[in-house]
């Protein structure tokens, strides 16, 4: 591989982890966070949800990632 294509793969990684992290920001934040702020810092019940949330995104996300790494033809 050259320096060329070495780069496209970093930067192709780079765009997934982003929207990676934006499609979790976003899911968490719609499911966790109530659409009238009543206080500027998350409640309890806040940061349980989000924590939840957020680890089972990984879980799934980690999950998908194995089952397509297994599908791969070698």
């Amino acid at each position: 591989m050259d320096k060329e294509q070495i780069f496209g793969m970093a930067e192709k990684e780079m765009e997934y982890r982003v929207e990676l992290f934006n499609k979790l920001t976003q899911t968490c934040f719609n499911k966790c966070i109530d659409k009238k702020y009543k206080e500027n810092e998350l409640n309890m019940g806040e940061n349980t949800c989000i924590d939840r949330c957020v680890a089972k995104y990984w879980q799934v996300t980690n999950l998908v990632g194995q089952l397509l790494g297994s599908q791969r033809p070698m």
